[in-house]
């Protein structure tokens, strides 16, 4: 009995450490939570669908923004530097381009508790950006004194005339600037494009959700971003040719990452507060995940006071790559059992019957200078001891190149296609991001092209999605040449708004890179790889898949921010408290039938407010008949989008509003023969 105490308690421990884990950078570590201004949430780098000559960087910053979460709305700090850095040189250490965002604020009406009143805006700030071309040595300014957009407070704040009097996405176009050097840059509020079940992720382990449905816990929250379309050129090494070799030409290879800092004194005088001493880095962001999924609450916020390039010095963090504690539950022999969401994940313990990679084991260091691995990236003679550096260390050979040096295209990293069962082999070249002179970053391939959106192919699962294509569709699994599959663009290679990170990674860590490049899982016995294991691992999903939103098709490519008057800001809630109030002068609406609907639940519509159209989104708990009709504020009917009888299950209907004037517009959602209603405040811009 003693014995199976303390290992319930030992699973338990690590259980409580894997619930702050799984938020990406939201709060991640205990000193930057109680700075929310300064810190990282998000780092996106990748080829801009639409004009494929660019490159986008997204850094978000200040997590978990409430819509209505006024009167002082979050955003930028003014005596914080922020920076997004660019690494195109892998012969040596450090950033070779860095663009650095510093803010002003200024309160044009202090006599008001309002945000926004008459014109005149208060927490309005600015931003100046510098850029260096020399790692910091010096700095050129580029973009001076631009103003950032307001928090979307809601229509009366923004559209009305006792506000701005313009529409938020006015707004945004204004926000918009072409510097003179070529970027073209977005400043503000946006829609988290973040997403995963947050409940869930902290109710230990619990993805997806067991018993219940899942739930976005980043959807209707906002964030302050940076958003930079660079020209592929600008990012490009110096002495590089203008025309990639290839679609993997190493010298394309960028690695990027975000930073804020401070200066180290902060005094406070009564009303005022001032700033002394030296820039001092607290938050930075790469990979995502890596603070929180990797990283012990105990060296978080030394992780984050450390550039890329300290990181990879100290070899204090590594032994956290090797054997990484989420490993832990994905292993039946150790803590598996205790995370039932996890249970399609398991990692190879006995691969090819031969290669262990549970915590603790060889993996691969077997081979170590054997023939076998002789001209392979595991070979000494190629990059040292860096993918194989000793016993013990298992993962060594798949998540420490994704997490800290990018995969190169040398064997045995190339798809098992071609491989004939050796997965040491020449395959065929599916990724080529390889920067080993920094840790933890970004790292994209800019030769690699971009996948059209409404490719019939595209995918949010990035890489692993390109590597089933390789290993199981024609044309690209009947060579070995290198060749453009669709999602070769996608995370780990950079990482789109669209990219599923969570659930990547969480398959990376179940061995899902390892099968790819031809160690199958420990079904496998010959014949087809296809096995359970593997359509396991491939089919797991955190229950939670895209944005809450859609994105935009066009730079900055984040969605609008939600606006605190909508039903982010809880007005469903207040219609159904006070359905009289709100429903008064409602041709036709009996205001006494207004309830918690039992059978649509969940209902939403997104965006809103909207420019041209909406969807409505609801979900019936059992069959019922529907009706969903939109009404202008007089009470008029507008236009009848449903009306029939519905099984259970989760629906849409599309508003077309492109035609109407702007302004309020409601839907009534009935159903149960009209006892059962909920209502929708749709703002027409």
């Amino acid at each position: 009995m003693t014995s199976i105490f303390k290992n319930s308690l030992a699973a338990l421990f690590m259980l409580v450490s894997l619930t702050a884990a799984l938020a990406s950078s939201h709060r991640e570590a205990p000193l930057i939570a109680d700075d929310p201004l300064a810190d990282n949430v998000d780092v996106y780098a990748f080829r801009s669908p639409d004009r494929p000559n660019t490159i986008t960087l997204i850094a978000t910053y200040v997590p978990l923004q409430l819509p209505q979460g006024g009167p002082n709305y979050y955003s930028f700090g003014s005596n914080i530097r922020y920076e997004i850095h660019v690494d195109n040189n892998a012969s040596k250490p450090g950033d070779e381009i860095i663009y650095r965002f510093e803010f002003e604020r200024q309160d044009e009406d202090p006599t008001t508790f309002f945000n926004i009143r008459l014109g005149k805006q208060n927490l309005k700030m600015w931003y100046t950006l510098t850029r260096s071309d020399n790692g910091g040595q010096s700095w050129t300014t580029i973009l001076q004194k631009i103003p950032v957009p307001p928090t979307n407070i809601g229509q009366r704040s923004i559209d009305s005339p006792l506000g701005l009097g313009k529409s938020y996405q006015a707004l945004v176009s204004q926000a918009t600037r072409y510097a003179t050097t070529g970027e073209q840059i977005y400043v503000g509020p946006a829609d988290d494009p973040f997403f995963v079940d947050l409940g869930g992720a902290f109710d230990l382990g619990d993805l997806p959700r067991q018993g219940s449905n899942a739930r976005d816990g980043l959807a209707c929250k906002n964030v302050s971003a940076i958003c930079i379309q660079v020209p592929i050129n600008t990012l490009l090494k110096k002495g590089a040719s203008r025309a990639p070799v290839n679609i993997l030409d190493p010298n394309y290879t960028i690695g990027v990452w975000a930073s804020a800092s401070r200066k180290a004194v902060r005094t406070l005088t009564g009303k005022s507060e001032s700033y002394n001493g030296p820039w001092v880095q607290i938050s930075r962001l790469g990979m995502p995940l890596t603070n929180e999924v990797v990283i012990p609450i105990g060296m978080k916020d030394y992780w984050n006071s450390l550039t890329p390039y300290q990181e990879l010095a100290d070899q204090t963090l590594d032994p956290f790559f090797y054997n990484p504690e989420l490993a832990l539950y994905m292993d039946d022999a150790l803590f598996g059992g205790a995370v039932p969401g996890f249970s399609k994940l398991r990692i190879q313990r006995n691969s090819l019957g031969a290669f262990d990679f549970g915590n603790g084991k060889d993996g691969l260091y077997g081979l170590k200078g054997t023939a076998a691995v002789a001209g392979t990236a595991l070979d000494d003679a190629i990059f040292g001891t860096l993918l194989l550096p000793g016993a013990g260390k298992p993962r060594s050979v798949d998540l420490w190149p994704i997490f800290h040096t990018g995969v190169p295209n040398v064997r045995p990293y190339q798809l098992a296609t071609g491989k004939n069962g050796n997965p040491l082999a020449a395959g065929k070249p599916f990724i080529n991001n390889f920067l080993p002179n920094g840790g933890d970053m970004l790292r994209l391939n800019m030769a690699v092209p971009a996948t059209p959106r409404n490719d019939p192919n595209f995918s949010s699962l990035g890489l692993v999605s390109a590597a089933v294509l390789g290993l199981t569709q024609a044309p690209y699994n009947t060579n070995t040449n290198i060749q453009f599959i669709p999602n070769m663009d996608g995370f780990p290679n950079g990482r789109r708004l669209e990219d599923d990170v969570t659930r990547i990674e969480l398959q990376a860590v179940g061995g899902v890179v390892l099968a790819a490049i031809g160690l199958w899982y420990d079904d496998y016995t010959g014949g087809s790889p296809v096995t359970q294991k593997l359509v396991n691992v491939l089919s797991y999903s955190t229950g939670v898949e895209s944005n809450d939103v859609p994105f935009r098709s066009s730079f900055p490519y984040v969605a609008l921010p939600h606006a605190g008057d909508s039903d982010c800001g809880g007005t469903v809630a207040d219609a159904a408290a006070n359905p009289d109030a709100f429903l008064g002068g409602f041709s036709g609406f009996n205001a006494r039938s207004v309830n918690k609907s039992q059978s649509a639940v969940m209902a939403t519509n997104y965006p809103n407010p909207f420019a041209s159209a909406t969807t409505i989104r609801y979900e019936l708990e059992t069959a019922t008949d529907v009706n969903i009709s939109v009404y202008d504020r007089t009470g008029k009917l507008v236009q009848t989008l449903v009306n029939q009888a519905m099984d259970a299950g989760v629906y849409e209907a599309r508003f077309e509003g492109v035609s109407l004037p702007s302004g309020l517009y409601f839907a009534k959602i009935a159903t149960n023969g009209g006892k059962d209603l909920q209502v929708l405040k749709l703002v027409k811009q």
